[in-house]
């Protein structure tokens, strides 16, 4: 089901920007997300979200948006895709990220966008004006391999469509790097595909890869991925009820070995392994002139 409705606000501000993605002001233009990714965390019970399958688009963002922007006295990082991603198929034909970005050129704020969607290379020339204040972009890659991508991420475009993305980022002159996340336990933590994880962000020009061998498990998001995994493969599944105990996050057992082999690689590549960040001028006090 897809449905227009009125949000009430479309940034929410952190005390401080987050460690990992150095993101201070979170704008979600959607609500649910057609992705589908079977491990998504955005399907716990804190978000709210009755049916993670409904698409509420907020069709008053962009106005809200020009609003609270014009209110903000601090100029730090707008980040998008941390609840949905603002570039699922339905952004092809609403173009709610693409008119958000558009004024956030306009005011001039550093921008972080995260996805699993190669739609983001249409709006290339716009991040590269952004870039000029600050922009980077995330492309979220579990898996070189397309078919397993295809089972992990059903409404995503596979692997091999999202490397190409970053690569036509990059040589396009837009910051661009790869989020290895979740490395999901018994399932793509093996030395096999962080080494090719690697090789292909090499290939593509990725300024950076960020990973997170494990994953987070709370109740709707752990009773949903379970499910999957009975259906997919049962086998996988026995090895979550043998070794996962019921914690909020759970770590591949392989995580140490996997960890020492991504920085062995990322070193011998020169690839970073942090996303960096926008470093303000001056105070980061907005100017009036």
């Amino acid at each position: 089901m897809q449905q227009f409705v009125k949000a009430k606000t479309i940034l929410t501000k952190y005390k401080q920007a987050d460690a990992w993605f150095h993101i201070k002001y979170a704008m979600n233009l959607y609500r649910g997300c057609q992705h589908q990714c079977i491990y998504c965390d955005s399907r716990s019970e804190c978000y709210r979200i009755a049916n993670f399958e409904d698409i509420l688009i907020k069709e008053n963002a962009i106005e809200l948006l020009r609003s609270e922007l014009r209110k903000l006295k601090e100029k730090d990082t707008i980040g998008t895709g941390s609840m949905n991603d603002p570039y699922m198929p339905i952004e092809q034909e609403v173009q709610l990220t693409r008119r958000a970005l558009e004024v956030i050129e306009e005011f001039r704020f550093p921008v972080h966008v995260i996805t699993k969607s190669d739609l983001v290379v249409r709006d290339y020339e716009l991040l590269k004006r952004i870039s000029r204040a600050f922009a980077t972009v995330s492309v979220t890659i579990t898996t070189a391999d397309d078919a397993l991508s295809a089972i992990l991420e059903p409404g995503a475009p596979v692997s091999s469509l999202r490397f190409e993305a970053v690569r036509k980022l990059s040589e396009g002159g837009v910051r661009a790097g790869i989020l290895l996340m979740p490395v999901l336990p018994f399932v793509n933590d093996t030395e096999e595909n962080i080494r090719q994880m690697v090789e292909k962000a090499r290939e593509a020009k990725a300024a950076y890869v960020l990973p997170a061998f494990g994953m987070t498990l709370r109740d709707k998001q752990r009773a949903y991925y379970f499910d999957t995994l009975a259906q997919w493969d049962a086998s996988v599944l026995a090895k979550y009820e043998k070794y996962y105990h019921g914690q909020y996050s759970f770590q591949s057992p392989a995580h140490n070995k996997l960890s020492a082999l991504f920085s062995k690689l990322c070193n011998f590549y020169g690839i970073k392994m942090e996303i960096p960040a926008y470093e303000k001028v001056g105070d980061g006090q907005i100017s009036l002139f």
